[in-house]
């Protein structure tokens, strides 16, 4: 069983972002700039390509990423990770653990996921709370469903995120089995990320706007009081909840990215 890191990042010009995350075994760059080009080095038995796109949008790179890998196990990785020193091991030996699993969401630190510290299956509500950087995936799961990240949602679609939520979605739809292993591969910078800007006006309305798209408007009014309470202590420093309440309503009722699929 092979592990191939599927890191997504823009306008990079070498390969320091894989000693930066400290990533010793095979990586994929799905680097997004002003060019088209493929390159591919050896250090050891690393095995490091990028490939350069002008394509834009984070869900355009993950599923780029995942239709040119060609190992078994895949792993979701942003340009603000730094990775424990055993991470493949740690994969790859869960995913033989449990041999049904299809999909197995990781421990980041830095990135609270309010699930309980033990080994347990994943359902529609709990697949809420996962991000993309903690999913390792079997390729051939999610190829042989044709599953993608919707390129109506993430970073660079003008829509704001939720791409991992309605893949994790899709994948349950699909019958995959979805797991969280609470150990520790990689912690998050806390740094200005590429995608990331910040909490507000127009972060809870495009959220308010991917909440409908995902789950239709009652569960999106459901889910998005949840999501402003949840929440508060991330963003209390820079809105209000009632502005963010607001912002987040109107996304919902706008329903931009409805209107773009109809």
């Amino acid at each position: 069983m092979q592990l191939e890191v599927l890191v997504s990042c823009m306008n990079q010009t070498d390969y320091s972002i894989v000693q930066k995350s400290r990533l010793t075994g095979d990586v994929l760059i799905i680097n997004q700039c002003l060019k088209d080009c493929k390159e591919q080095i050896h250090i050891g038995n690393q095995r490091i390509r990028m490939i350069s796109t002008k394509q834009h949008g984070l869900s355009n790179s993950r599923n780029l990423a995942v239709h040119l890998s060609d190992r078994d196990i895949c792993l979701l990785c942003d340009d603000d990770e730094i990775f424990v020193s055993d991470y493949e091991r740690i994969i790859i030996d869960s995913f033989e653990r449990l041999g049904d699993a299809d999909i197995i969401a990781f421990n980041v630190e830095n990135k609270v996921t309010r699930l309980k510290n033990q080994t347990q299956k994943i359902g529609r509500l709990q697949s809420l709370k996962l991000s993309s950087v903690q999913l390792a995936f079997r390729r051939s799961s999610i190829r042989l469903h044709n599953i993608q990240f919707d390129p109506l949602l993430g970073a660079g679609s003008g829509n704001g995120c939720g791409e991992e939520n309605k893949f994790l979605l899709d994948c349950l739809k699909a019958g995959l089995h979805v797991y969280y292993v609470p150990q520790t591969i990689a912690r998050l910078l806390h740094n200005d990320s590429t995608w990331f800007k910040a909490y507000d006006d127009n972060f809870f309305w495009q959220r308010g706007g991917s909440t409908r798209y995902i789950m239709g408007l009652p569960m999106s009014v459901i889910y998005g009081i949840y999501y402003i309470l949840a929440k508060y202590p991330l963003y209390r420093n820079t809105i209000t909840i009632l502005n963010a309440a607001k912002a987040l309503c109107s996304g919902i009722r706008d329903n931009v990215i409805g209107k773009m699929e109809g």
